[in-house]
């Protein structure tokens, strides 16, 4: 694709209007000079007014295909359902746009990978037809996780030997007003045949793999015991690093005594030190020692600004995407290996 000059914006197309969309649009508005979102695409008409209503999105469209053959765009920002990433990336991509697509590319792996094949992405991430494909996942963009990157970089923890990470939500049960927080807040969980480990651990993994570099996969349990939704629940998965080191990924949303929002812990330990995350509390222990208070909301928003900036000024400098197609693929590949294991 041609790139814009200095005195011009990125112009964007935003496809979906559900709740995480919010933070995409907060995202793009930081980057006013460099970029902005035109229009808005979702069955759902009533949303996607109210997205541009608050947001001063100019062009409102009940389908990305009317939005793409209407609009001038540069660039779309997939934030449809997983079931959706595909094809919308595939009709994207004839109209040449950069893609910047929420995780996963596609629902199951063999999908993932005949839209990889089928847009001609390689390591370079450039589809034969000129556009781009980031895929937006944004865990490991959280200033926390990028501070701990740098830590591991440094070798201060040594060589590292057990790392422990888990997120455990009471979110499935029965608050006081007898709903599920997490299907309050998330309504289409509930829909979800692949729930807890598609949705909210392929994050984990991927942050996971960020850290700690390529990782295998040893083991994997998968349950569901809420009635109120179609997926698992809760997952267990044992994996290794390249080095040998074991790693165990855990996650509960039926899990009593913990609050219903969703908090990440992460436990590093290493030959001459150990990093721990527990809520909004970082903290290193070895030859010094470091204690940082997380605000864990700014740090969420953030991870969100930064991913959409990396998009942008990747696009700018041509340089390759952190997260780009094959990238998920990796993350993907142990995603769908826990499912065929535990089946």
């Amino acid at each position: 694709m041609t790139m814009k000059t200095s005195d011009q914006r990125l112009r964007v197309g935003l496809a979906g209007a559900g709740w995480v969309t919010r933070y995409h649009l907060e995202s793009w508005a930081r980057l006013a000079g460099r970029a902005t979102v035109v229009a808005i695409a979702d069955p759902n008409v009533a949303a996607a007014r109210s997205r541009a209503e608050a947001f001063g999105i100019p062009a409102v469209y009940e389908s990305v295909e009317t939005m793409l053959s209407r609009e001038r765009l540069d660039a779309i920002d997939v934030a449809a359902p997983r079931e959706a990433h595909a094809p919308i990336c595939r009709l994207a991509a004839r109209h040449a746009l950069a893609i910047l697509c929420q995780k996963p590319l596609a629902p199951t792996l063999a999908e993932a990978e005949a839209l990889v094949a089928d847009l001609g992405l390689g390591a370079e991430a450039r589809p034969r037809e000129g556009g781009r494909l980031m895929v937006h996942e944004n865990w490991r963009f959280r200033p926390h996780y990028r501070r701990i990157a740098e830590w591991l970089r440094e070798g201060r923890v040594g060589e590292v030997r057990t790392v422990t990470m888990s997120l455990l939500t009471s979110g499935l049960l029965p608050g006081a007003d007898g709903a599920l927080p997490a299907l309050a807040r998330q309504p289409m969980l509930a829909t979800l045949d692949r729930f807890l480990l598609m949705e909210n651990l392929i994050h984990l993994v991927d942050t996971l793999r960020f850290l700690l570099g390529p990782l295998s996969l040893a083991g994997a349990e998968l349950g569901r015991s809420c009635p109120a939704v179609r997926g698992e629940d809760r997952a267990s998965l044992l994996l290794a690093t390249a080095d040998g080191a074991a790693v165990s990924l855990i996650g509960d949303f039926m899990a009593h005594g913990h609050p219903p929002e969703q908090f990440d812990r992460l436990e590093v330990l290493g030959t001459r030190g150990a990093i721990t995350l527990e809520r909004d509390h970082l903290r290193f222990r070895g030859d010094v020692e470091e204690d940082v208070t997380l605000d864990l909301q700014a740090n969420y928003s953030a991870s969100y600004a930064a991913a959409i900036a990396h998009f942008v000024d990747r696009l700018e400098d041509g340089g390759p995407f952190e997260t780009g197609p094959e990238d998920n693929l990796e993350t993907l590949r142990i995603v769908e290996g826990a499912y065929a294991v535990a089946r």
